[in-house]
């Protein structure tokens, strides 16, 4: 019988691979979980599945999770998360690591911009998801498509349609379950009063009976199928150009865009008047630097 240990985990950026510290990169998140476990091996005999978990992403959700294994000898092995080392000898003895990295799906207000003509100081984004057999298929740019018709259809007469609609499709993994595919449909309406009232409602009901649907009429599920539960509904708060939101400075009207102080500027519908340091800005409301 040979020794290998194996080191599970999600990998840190900077500083001691045993850190168990949260690091963004870009918007996948890496952190190096410090847990060895032995596993003890016959000989010419093959080991049993090692697995690139830790306790606490096994009971979550993971979004496009992409593994990396490295051996005793520091070359990779293999991408997934699952690691078999056949026909076991002495030498293939040491450790084994694992680095499990995934994405975080945001829905923070302000990583999205909002373009209107009225440019409101916020609007709402709906969000959905809907299982698919895969994200190379064709037949996931057709339902987005039809999607969007139907939507537009059950809003026609409250003088709102959808805007901005978007989707990406994600490899989940959920506890218990293997590996899905998910399509992440985001869109706004053209008005910002179009979704917190009668317009939402409509909207959430559509999806509602996508639900009722999945369990009371189909015998098989469809290719693409909504998630249930996954209507949620965003806001997301923005300026015109030339204003911004600071709590500190107005902190008697705290959610008022109010126009950008001498100094500072701001060229978009983001919520923050910017600092500009290249030139000296002496008017009010300044868009540009």
């Amino acid at each position: 019988v040979s020794p290998l240990r194996v080191t599970p985990g999600r990998r840190g950026r900077r500083g001691s691979p045993c850190s168990g510290s949260l690091y963004r990169q870009g918007r996948s998140f890496t952190l190096f979980s410090c847990i060895s476990v032995s596993v003890y091996v016959k000989v010419f005999t093959n080991s049993p599945f090692l697995v690139c978990m830790d306790l606490g992403l096994s009971q979550e959700e993971i979004i496009d999770p992409t593994y990396l294994w490295i051996g005793p000898d520091g070359k990779n092995l293999q991408a997934t998360g699952k690691l078999m080392v056949k026909r076991f000898k002495e030498s293939m003895s040491g450790a084994y690591t694992c680095t499990l990295s995934h994405k975080i799906i945001e829905t923070d207000a302000q990583d999205e911009t909002e373009v209107s003509e009225a440019e409101p100081d916020y609007t709402y984004k709906i969000s959905v998801r809907f299982t698919t057999k895969e994200c190379k298929l064709v037949a996931n740019n057709k339902f987005f498509e039809e999607l969007k018709r139907i939507l537009d259809n059950i809003l026609s007469d409250l003088a709102c349609h959808v805007i901005e609609p978007s989707y990406k499709c994600h490899s989940v993994k959920i506890p218990k379950q293997s590996l899905l595919h998910e399509l992440f449909i985001t869109f706004q309406g053209n008005r910002h009063n179009c979704f917190p009232f009668l317009a939402r409602d409509r909207i959430e009901e559509f999806f509602n009976k996508q639900t009722y649907a999945l369990k009371h009429d189909f015998q098989a599920l469809p290719t693409i199928h909504y998630v249930d539960h996954s209507f949620e509904v965003t806001r997301i708060d923005s300026c015109r150009p030339g204003f911004g939101k600071n709590d500190i400075t107005h902190n008697d009207c705290a959610s008022c865009c109010v126009v950008c102080d001498p100094g500072t500027y701001s060229p978009n519908n983001e919520v923050t008047c910017r600092t500009c340091v290249r030139t000296q800005i002496k008017q009010y409301g300044a868009k540009s630097c």
